[in-house]
Parts: C-alpha cells; sequence; structure tokens
C-alpha cells in the first residue's frame, strides 16, 4: 500500500511519527513537510525522510499564495507517487488533491475555530476524524474516537519521559514553570493577539519567586523576556514539559500536551475560542484551566493559588489516569484507520472506542 502523509506543523510530526514507523514496516509511506518553525528539525530528528513544499507565508495574502503553491506542488508528487490513501491534520492540501486524483483522503482534526481551512477542507475530505469531544456535527464523513490528538504521542504506551533533561539544563529538584508563546500568525488566528507583554511579564514576576521561569516562544522575545528563553532540542520538550510544576500559555496544543502528562495547564487565549477538547479535559477531568485574555486578573490568582498549594504531582496524576481509563492509544487508531479506509461504521465504532463514531 502506498500513504502519502502531510506533515504542516510541528505537533503533526508528534501526531503521525509513531503512525509512519509502523507503516514504513510493510508499505511504502511518502511525507510532504511544510517549512514552519522546527517541523523540519523534528522530521530529522526523528528520522523520518520528507520532501519540503511549501514555506509558511505571512498574513492572508501569504498564506492564500502558500496555499495555491502547495496545492499544485503536492498534486504533482501525488501524480507521480501514485498513493492509495492521502491523510494529514487538517488536511486543506490533502483534501484537494485527494479530490482532484479521485484518491481517498483522510483528515484528522480538532480545531472547530479554524472556520476558514475547515470549510475549504471538508467538502473535499473522504474522511474527517475527530475527537468524540468536537464540537461540530460534520455529517457522515465525520469519525468520532475517544481520545485526543496528543495521546498519539503522549499516551504511556508511546511515551516515557527521559529525566536526563534536568540534569542537561542544570536543574536538580526545583520546581520550574513552562510558558509557552505563540506567533499568532496561523491562518485561524489572524487577526486575534494574546497576552501583552506587561501581563507576560506580570505573569513571571507571580512564579518567580517560586521557581525558575522557561519561555518557549513561536515569535521573537523582547528584550524583558530574552532572559528567560528555554534553549532545548524541539524533540526533547515533552521530556521537559512532563517534569514541570506548571505550564502556562497561548497554545491550546500544549496545554493539551501538559494535560496528558499529568502537568497542571493554563490556556489563555482570545474570547470565544474556547475547544471542544480542552473544554472537556477541564470540565470532565479538571487538567486544563482555560481563561480568555480579558480574564488574565482572575488566571493569574489562579496561578498564584496553586502555585502557593506546592505539590500538586499527585492530585494531576490522579485526574490524567481518570482520563486515561476513557481514552485509546491513538496512534493505533489512526495506523488502523488509515490501513483500512474505506471502513464499516462498525468496524469504525471497534478502532475508535467510541459506540457513535460514525455520525
Amino acid at each position: 500500500m502506498k500513504i502519502l502523509v502531510d506533515i504542516m506543523h510541528p505537533a503533526h510530526v508528534h501526531f503521525f511519527r509513531n503512525a509512519i514507523k509502523l507503516w514504513q514496516k510493510e508499505h511504502e509511506v511518502l511525507v510532504t513537510s511544510r517549512d514552519k518553525e522546527m517541523t523540519l528539525t523534528l522530521l530529522e530528528n526523528y528520522g523520518i525522510e520528507n520532501t519540503c513544499i511549501s514555506r509558511q507565508g505571512k498574513g492572508f495574502a501569504g498564506l492564500f499564495k502558500e496555499l495555491l503553491s502547495r496545492d499544485a506542488e503536492l498534486f504533482r508528487l501525488a501524480r507521480k507517487f501514485k498513493p492509495d490513501i492521502l491523510t494529514g491534520i487538517a488536511g486543506v492540501s490533502v483534501a484537494h488533491v485527494g479530490f482532484a486524483t479521485g484518491t481517498p483522503s483522510v483528515v484528522f482534526y480538532d480545531t472547530e475555530t479554524a472556520t476558514l481551512s475547515n470549510a475549504i477542507t471538508y467538502p473535499a475530505a473522504s474522511a474527517i476524524c475527530t475527537p468524540d469531544c468536537y464540537m461540530g456535527q460534520l455529517g457522515r464523513k465525520q469519525v468520532r474516537y475517544a481520545g485526543y490528538h496528543e495521546l498519539a504521542y503522549l499516551h504511556p504506551d508511546r511515551f516515557t519521559p527521559d529525566k536526563s533533561i534536568l540534569k542537561d539544563l542544570g536543574l536538580g529538584e526545583e520546581r520550574f514553570f513552562l510558558l509557552r508563546f505563540v506567533s499568532w500568525e496561523a491562518s485561524h488566528d489572524i487577526p486575534q493577539k494574546g497576552l501583552s507583554l506587561e501581563d507576560k511579564i506580570k505573569l513571571i514576576g507571580i512564579l518567580n519567586g517560586y521557581g525558575k521561569v522557561f519561555i518557549s516562544s513561536e515569535a521573537e522575545l523582547p528584550a524583558e523576556l530574552k532572559p528567560y528563553r528555554l534553549s532545548v532540542e524541539p524533540h526533547r520538550m515533552h521530556d521537559l514539559m512532563a517534569f514541570s510544576s506548571i505550564v502556562i500559555g497561548e497554545g491550546a496544543t500544549v496545554a493539551s500536551e501538559a494535560a496528558m502528562l499529568g502537568v497542571p495547564a493554563f490556556y489563555i487565549t482570545k474570547p470565544g475560542r474556547g475547544l471542544g477538547y480542552t473544554n472537556e479535559l477541564e470540565q470532565k477531568y479538571g487538567l486544563i484551566r482555560n481563561y480568555s485574555v480579558e480574564q488574565t486578573e482572575a488566571a493569574f490568582s489562579e496561578v498564584k493559588e496553586l502555585v502557593c498549594r506546592g505539590e500538586l504531582d499527585s492530585e494531576w496524576k490522579k485526574k490524567r489516569e481518570v482520563m486515561l481509563e476513557d481514552k485509546i492509544d491513538v496512534t493505533e487508531f489512526i495506523e488502523k484507520f488509515v490501513l483500512t479506509y474505506p471502513v464499516d461504521p462498525e468496524k469504525a465504532r471497534d478502532l475508535s472506542g467510541n459506540s457513535e463514531a460514525v455520525r
């Protein structure tokens, strides 16, 4: 079988990397990539050969231009490779090229707020796989599974944190906090903005008295924040995250990753940008705290409350165990669903861990 996997973002590398390795044992896999942040570095770190076909555009005009060139190049490669199936997260180009070539396309996605890209993707996709907490009915193409994207690589069957990262960063038993700031340049972020510089400085001031602060940022940091910039190889970020005391940031993915590891997480974003999975992780499992940027005072107050409580590890690990009992190994679902597509509804339910998988 020939499988084409399109990688557009660093998180997509993590989502597919285990499935790619499994597919490669018996099948031919072509990985296409995008020059965005550390995507190419991660692919190299994990030994995944790939063909880079675009670089992230800037603003709406740049992103639209990139989409057109990416569709054209993926179409060219697909005509040459002749895949039996195409797959990707968000899957804009995957769906377009699949439709144009008559090849099945399986799109995985969890972001309801990406309304524009979803509108130009979902109609052309063959199947749309979403977490069962996804807020939206997508019709007969939708397959709901009992999991989150981040469980494709942070499920305990797939990931064990390497504690040597602490020694490598000169850390002992002291507490440390991880802050994550995004660039707000993705198509579903424009023209959104997150925490102000004043807010970020205030947050660091709260945390500084209780432990070391590290900042991971998509965008260049201003001079005031540069002393806190995290310097670690991208593929070791989850090792560090697993031992952090609290993770706070503007990115839903990082907040969810922390939750998968049993680390308290704060997701601070624009009003009305709550997601099905971050809402469920807060309301059902208590693993995430969701706030809007207009609620920073309340958010920072709760941050201080949790920091002052000291040891939270055992409490959050118990919450994580409850969540894991309800969820599946998402890599296994990805691997088998793609290989067996089109799959009958009964088989889809078995794979997804969701009795109502196909809507």
